[in-house]
């Protein structure tokens, strides 16, 4: 699985499918993350914990 910030999820969809894994598990996040503070960061790792346990418990239809 792999989290990404959500301006990129068409290059990281794309990605994801040129190397062969277009149904991994994905967490997007909101843009911009480098220009957070660590305060900031903390905060969007908690709103997006959930879902990253879910992601990563949830198999690869194309893997299994």
């Amino acid at each position: 699985m792999f989290i990404a910030s959500d301006v990129f999820v068409q290059a990281a969809e794309s990605q994801a499918n040129s190397l062969g894994f277009p149904t991994v598990q994905r967490v997007f996040v909101p843009h911009p993350i480098q220009d957070r503070t660590d305060d900031e960061m903390r905060a969007l790792a908690d709103s997006a914990y959930d879902l990253i346990l879910e992601a990563l418990n949830t198999k690869d239809t194309k893997t299994d």
